[in-house]
């Protein structure tokens, strides 16, 4: 089990969350209207939406999908570490970088999952009990099309009024995306018990599988 220092949550808080990892409205969550165009090769995505333990573990669990990977965005690389992002003042966002096989999944799938499970995207800067920019909810787009599409679907979310709050998600050009810590890596599988684990990730990974099996990789 990782010996990494404890995330300063108020215990009260993390017990007090619901399950759901959105807020949403009424219908169906529907699919995007625009999707990237057919590439052939692996891909790259990056998305930010809170603490990156539970966004990196409900990718991993996406089919189509090589590696999730936990690291920073948004910020410069001399940064780009977890003691100084924690302090909300690097430009960083904790992001996952995910490579994908768009033969199996593409990037408007991918952005399905991230606005309906991965996290609530009402939410400035914060997810839960974590607190500061570094949390914000934001899509580091890869290339321009990713940053077209990206738009295009919270503007569509935000005209079906998805969710009962406006999505404050930003879309940003992708600088560079630096690899967190190893201890960081893989964190949900690695402590299934933790009690922030229990109760604001966990939660997800079970809306995935309910809400969208078909998107899930065979075990």
């Amino acid at each position: 089990m990782s010996t990494h220092p404890i995330r300063p949550h108020r215990l009260a808080l993390v017990f007090a969350l619901v399950s759901s990892a959105v807020v949403l409205g009424a219908g169906p969550f529907p699919d995007p209207i625009r999707d990237v165009r057919p590439a052939t090769g692996e891909q790259t995505a990056v998305f930010a939406g809170g603490c990156f333990w539970g966004v990196e573990a409900v990718f991993d669990r996406v089919k189509g999908v090589s590696s999730a990977v936990s690291g920073y965005a948004g910020g410069k690389k001399g940064t780009a570490h977890y003691e100084m992002v924690s302090t909300g003042t690097t430009g960083h966002a904790e992001s996952v970088q995910i490579t994908y096989d768009p033969t199996q999944i593409t990037y408007g799938q991918l952005l399905k999952v991230f606005f309906a499970v991965a996290h609530d995207p009402t939410e400035l800067n914060r997810q839960g009990p974590d607190e500061g920019p570094q949390y914000r909810s934001s899509i580091f787009a890869v290339t321009p099309e990713q940053k077209e599409v990206a738009e295009a679907y919270i503007r569509q979310l935000d005209e079906a009024k998805v969710f009962k709050r406006r999505i404050v998600t930003t879309v940003v050009a992708l600088d560079a995306f630096y690899p967190a810590e190893s201890y960081h890596q893989n964190y949900l599988d690695h402590n299934p018990t933790a009690p922030y684990i229990v109760y604001n990730d966990l939660p997800k990974l079970e809306h995935l599988k309910k809400e969208f099996p078909n998107l899930m990789k065979r075990k």
